[in-house]
């Protein structure tokens, strides 16, 4: 048995974009003023009834603050980029995942996985870092590798930059959070039902009501969804999800909140198509022979893929005002989250296999991998924040604890002895071939990690002008890892191959992370800022695995350190209805694991990702909403390997592309017609950070960049109910959306395709 404790206390493009960002920054104080003398006439519009079609009485896209307690002032003085996705949005784009959500702003991709090995759920990769594991559900961690749905979300925030003094460990990128719709006093039911490609089937149900207690409301959503994935055959999406919960003392000084989530899905998951013939594709074996693309709805599983999975949440929250601008607050969590998942996935083809001239008979090796995945989460969060002055100088307290219990438990599952899975063929794959079934092999690992924080946050507001932000987070945290492995000939000569082996690991240790920001108001309606942030990521965060070899999971290894400086400006314009941001960052990341000049794996290496974001959401004139984004990223290893085959030092971070934009605008017509629709970029981005592979013998080396458009159309059928046309990548764009990291699979685009939804309000 091994036991270890461990105790420790010059690009040019950038420049000019640089450039531009800085004009910005000084003209939109100007323009700010311009636009709002010229539209002080109407800056007041007159106070209607929301209804489920597109409004724009009210800014629909523009909100003013986010969820999180911590954050103590509205965006406009917020000096961090936060993006914040409106429900609104999401119903007018017929999107009902998170990853579908993020699709609203700039700089995230999605990622496919290892060679081997197919990530699931909502796998996001933003500003250069694996941000999978900095999803957060009411600023509390979600856990599991699961794709999370928006019928109980109210919007999604998008932090970016380090976070560690608002929630902990986590990436440098930043983390997304996703707010929970609430009961309130107005009794309501609203809901959808939607019809579209790919055989989907979908309705959901969203009903409030005040009850005959004082202070007392209940609501209720539901969601049920039968669907196939358009454009890929075979592969289904099905899901049902409920969510009650009750409140008690709205509009009082103390109000307690309880709420249930519960989402169970059955689907059977993409193993992804081959990238033969692709745009960039290489193959030694295939020079001066036909290499035809194939059909990208094949599907090369099988039918007994799944991806199964049930998630559990219950969440009680008190709060009490003791004064104007003192609450207390008190949250409780029990989440529980089983994913059972067995995929199957595509090998590139091999060299024998094309010695037969003819490319029908060609075939791909096909691989099963298997997940069976459980997380547990218990937590308590006690927050206070506090207005007050100290003479003429006003500040805004936050401050708190936090008590975590996370676990993670993975029971290994493998190919029954003596079952094969046949190789497809390449351009006709059957699904009703033979595979080798999936089952446990008795090796397991679960891994625990409590922490313990306490946090405290401050405004300082100076004057009228100037305030200062700070805030700061201090935890210890204990990770432990058991495991059963299965030995071999070479790890336990003396044992039998086979035998069971027990092992603990663990590990401990206090962090420490903090942020700073000055911020400057030239108007009563914008901002300048000036800000600094760090965060911390410790061995066996991402999966509470640790392990006794070097790497950055052995507890002896120092946690990997984000640090964050930015300078930004925000603008609300057009009375407030409109928002303007923009910022220049510059991020970096220490203490990576990186194979050095000698040959040592030291934890040495360094990532920057340094550019420019801009955003715009709200209202442009009284029937014209818009949400745009554009991000500028270089990102960099400025330290990595520098021996061995696979050399990254000064090569590019993979996944990340230099240039992304999105938008989504609506007109609302005088005649009950709304009509709208959006573009998305994505730059071509890179599926190796190595500066050694030889870019003509690999197979797509980089995603190539491509446009997507998409248009929307609502008519109100009456007070009550209105129609929903989607239309999806109108120019049938074949593009692809995500690859794998040897580049022989990969996720095609979805092609044009529509949704036909019915939306009601009561």
């Amino acid at each position: 048995m091994a036991y270890i404790i461990s105790k420790k206390h010059g690009d040019t493009t950038l420049l000019k974009t640089t450039a531009l960002a800085s004009a910005l920054m000084l003209a939109v104080p100007a323009m700010a003023a311009e636009v709002a003398a010229e539209k002080k006439s109407d800056a007041t519009l007159p106070t209607v009834n929301v209804k489920a079609s597109a409004t724009t009485d009210a800014p629909a896209y523009k909100a003013d603050k986010a969820s999180s307690p911590k954050l103590t002032q509205p965006l406009l003085d917020t000096p961090q980029t936060i993006t914040v996705i409106k429900k609104e949005l999401l119903l007018e784009q017929a999107a009902t995942t998170l990853s579908e959500a993020l699709r609203n702003t700039p700089g995230i991709t999605l990622l496919l996985g290892e060679n081997g090995n197919t990530a699931t759920g909502d796998s996001i990769f933003m500003r250069g870092f694996d941000t999978q594991g900095s999803i957060f559900v009411d600023n509390i961690r979600d856990l599991g590798t699961i794709s999370r749905d928006t019928f109980n979300t109210d919007q999604v925030e998008i932090a970016k930059g380090p976070a560690g003094a608002d929630n902990g460990r986590g990436a440098a990128s930043g983390y997304v959070n996703m707010g929970t719709k609430l009961p309130t006093l107005d009794s309501a039911t609203s809901g959808t039902v939607g019809l579209g490609s790919g055989s989907y089937k979908r309705a959901t149900l969203d009903m409030n009501r005040k009850l005959d207690i004082e202070g007392a409301a209940f609501r209720l959503n539901l969601m049920l969804q039968d669907s196939g994935v358009t454009g890929r055959d075979q592969v289904e999406n099905n899901s049902w999800g409920v969510a009650p919960s009750l409140a008690f003392g709205l509009n009082t000084p103390t109000r307690a909140y309880f709420y249930l989530l519960h989402v169970d899905q059955e689907n059977r998951p993409d193993g992804a198509v081959p990238t033969i013939g692709l745009q960039g594709y290489y193959n030694a074996a295939l020079v001066g022979k036909p290499q035809a693309k194939v059909d990208s709805e094949n599907f090369y599983g099988a039918l007994s893929d799944k991806d199964d999975v049930v998630a559990d949440m219950f969440t009680a929250r008190f709060e009490h005002d003791f004064a104007p601008g003192v609450t207390l607050r008190n949250t409780s969590r029990y989440g529980k989250s089983s994913q059972d998942y067995v995929l199957t996935g595509v090998s590139a083809l091999a060299a024998a296999n094309v010695a037969d001239a003819n490319p029908a008979n060609w075939t791909v090796n096909r691989s099963r991998q298997g997940k069976d995945q459980e997380n547990v989460i218990l937590t308590n969060q006690t927050n206070l924040t506090a207005e007050l002055a100290t003479g003429a100088v006003k500040h805004s307290i936050s401050a708190g604890a936090e008590v975590i219990y996370e676990s993670q438990r993975n029971n290994t599952l493998g190919a029954v002895a003596g079952q094969t899975t046949d190789a497809a063929n390449l351009y006709h794959p059957n699904p009703n071939a033979r595979f080798a079934a999936m089952a446990p092999t008795g090796a397991r690992t679960k891994g625990e990690t409590t922490t313990a924080a306490l946090y405290a946050f401050d405004t300082i507001k100076l004057s009228d002008a100037f305030q200062i932000n700070g805030g700061v987070r201090v935890e210890h945290y204990k990770t432990e890892t058991n495991s059963i492995s299965l030995s071999t000939a070479t790890s336990h000569p003396t044992l039998p191959v086979g035998t069971p082996v027990a092992g603990s690991v663990s590990g401990s240790d206090n962090l420490v992370s903090w942020k700073i920001g000055a911020l400057y108001k030239p108007a009563e309606k914008g901002s300048v800022y000036f800000s600094y942030a760090t965060s911390q990521l410790p061995p066996g965060s991402a999966n509470f695995s640790l392990v006794t070899t070097n790497g950055a999971n052995n507890p002896n290894a120092d946690p990997q350190k984000g640090s964050n400086i930015e300078l930004g400006t925000k603008w609300d314009v057009l009375g407030d209805k409109l928002a303007l941001t923009a910022a220049i960052y510059r991020s970096e990341n220490d203490n990576e694991f990186v194979t050095n000049t000698d040959g040592s794996t030291l934890p040495v290496g360094k990532r920057r990702v340094q550019g420019v974001e801009l955003g715009a959401a709200g209202i442009l004139t009284q029937n014209w909403q818009i949400s745009a984004g554009l991000a500028y990223m270089d990102p960099k290893i400025t330290r990595g390997n520098r021996s061995g085959t696979n050399l990254t030092d000064g090569g590019v971070i993979q996944w990340s592309p230099k240039l992304t934009f999105t938008s989504w605008t609506t007109y609302k017509l005088p005649f009950g017609l709304t009509i709208g629709g959006g573009a998305r970029y994505m730059d071509s981005v890179a599926r190796s950070s190595s500066t050694n592979i030889n870019t003509a013998t690999n197979p797509l080396v980089q995603v190539p960049d491509y446009w997507v458009f998409d248009a929307m159309a609502v008519y109100d059928v009456s007070k009550n109910m209105n129609l929903q046309l989607n239309v999806y990548n109108l120019a049938d764009k074949e593009y692809v959306s995500t690859v794998n990291n040897s580049g022989a699979r990969y996720r095609p685009g979805t092609p044009r395709s529509a949704r036909l939804t019915a939306n009601f309000l009561f």
